[in-house]
């Protein structure tokens, strides 16, 4: 079968890679680009655990063609913070316990981070409505919830600060 050539900006880099008209996007950021932040869990859209950021939506890439992402701008976990700088997601599942075992957080923060951008000061009933396509089997998701609306305020902050 023939590759596809496809062109990306992931995490804010211009990327240029080879695959196959049926490869899943999840493929190609782990095995091609060696992004390994967002994880494969159920591979049916149900878990989560594989959510990232394109075009400015939250997608599953356990679901999405390489092929349909050609072009797009795409966010992964690894995008969003370092190890020196978190981002303010990051610090708040650290700092609030919204993780356990690990496995889900990369796809609840990535998701949680266009849930900001959609809705700057979310109710708790919001961010569990938002975060309703991510599942956690750990945490009973109370500290999410907490996570989510900390760093919701510390962006909100510093946002006001700036102004």
């Amino acid at each position: 079968m023939s590759k596809i050539h496809l062109k990306l900006t992931v995490n804010g880099e211009e990327v240029e890679t080879l695959a196959e008209p049926r490869e899943l996007l999840i493929h190609v950021l782990r095995e091609r680009l060696n992004l390994t932040g967002p994880h494969i869990g159920c591979e049916t859209s149900h878990c989560g655990a594989c959510t990232v950021d394109m075009d400015g939506k939250s997608v599953k890439s356990c679901t999405v063609f390489a092929a349909q992402a050609n072009g797009a701008t795409i966010t992964t976990i690894e995008g969003l913070g370092t190890p020196d700088a978190l981002h303010p997601l990051q610090k708040a599942f650290r700092e609030h316990h919204g993780l356990q075992c690990g496995f889900c957080t990369p796809g609840m923060i990535t998701r949680a981070y266009r849930l900001l951008q959609e809705i700057p000061n979310p109710t708790e009933e919001e961010v569990r409505f938002g975060m309703s396509g991510n599942l956690c089997r750990c945490t009973g998701y109370q500290n999410i919830v907490k996570s989510i609306q900390a760093a919701a305020a510390e962006m909100n902050a510093a946002k006001e600060a700036a102004e």
